[in-house]
């Protein structure tokens, strides 16, 4: 992934969380410039991973295949006495045409929150005992707190305000609704490791190599250089 194309879209979700009055912590702020100079004081960003999060997957087409998040605040299930935080939470930005592969997570269970924008459409689906789809069992559905059962495949529409719970061997994909536009999305979760949490099918990467055809307006959360002593 071209680093401008990670300026880019990083610029975009800023603009998205202005228009949608959701603010930012200060380290979202931060240049390339000024992480040179943070101390041991600013640890639990590097080590719990919060900031940006731009990805493409590894497919090189990130219109096509992307999405924008930042991870406001989160705990390290491997550094557990230094962060004990057992809560994480993300805002996610897709836009109309992007697509966020298949997977479920063996650890975490979520809620994904549409914020504003257009509407979301996940795609639902059982996971077997040996962590292949289901593409035959119907899929229970829990939306703010009402319970229906659909058949596997179904695309779940969230509407601004709306939420989903989502459960442990879930699979699930995120999608625009055609013609509503971009959405901003708030996730609330169990402690996040993007690192080794993540079963997509078919399998795919997480963290973009990037291509540096420009400086970086900001740097992602697995790229900030080592405290300053």
């Amino acid at each position: 992934m071209k680093r401008s194309e990670i300026n880019k879209a990083l610029k975009e979700m800023e603009e998205a969380c202005k228009k949608y009055n959701c603010f930012l912590p200060p380290f979202c702020d931060f240049t390339p410039e000024d992480w040179q100079n943070k101390g041991h004081e600013y640890d639990e960003i590097r080590d719990c991973m919060l900031g940006w999060d731009i990805t493409d997957y590894g497919l090189g087409d990130f219109d096509k295949t992307g999405f924008s998040l930042i991870t406001i605040r989160n705990g390290n299930r491997k550094m557990k006495d230094k962060y004990p935080k057992v809560y994480a939470e993300k805002l996610l930005y897709l836009k109309e045409g992007q697509y966020s592969p298949n997977h479920f997570h063996w650890y975490k269970t979520e809620d994904i929150i549409n914020r504003g924008g257009g509407n979301l459409l996940i795609k639902v689906y059982n996971s077997n005992k040996d962590e292949s789809i289901d593409y035959d069992s119907p899929v229970a559905v829990y939306k703010d707190g009402v319970k229906t059962i659909v058949p596997a495949g179904t695309d779940v529409r969230l509407t601004p305000g709306e939420s989903i719970y989502i459960y442990q061997g879930l699979y699930h994909d995120f999608n625009v609704e055609k013609g509503t536009g971009p959405v901003l999305l708030g996730e609330v979760s169990q402690c996040n490791d993007d690192n080794t949490d993540n079963r997509f099918n078919p399998p795919v990467g997480r963290f973009p190599e990037i291509e540096e055809d420009e400086e970086p307006y900001r740097l992602l959360c697995n790229e900030y250089p080592k405290a300053k002593d």
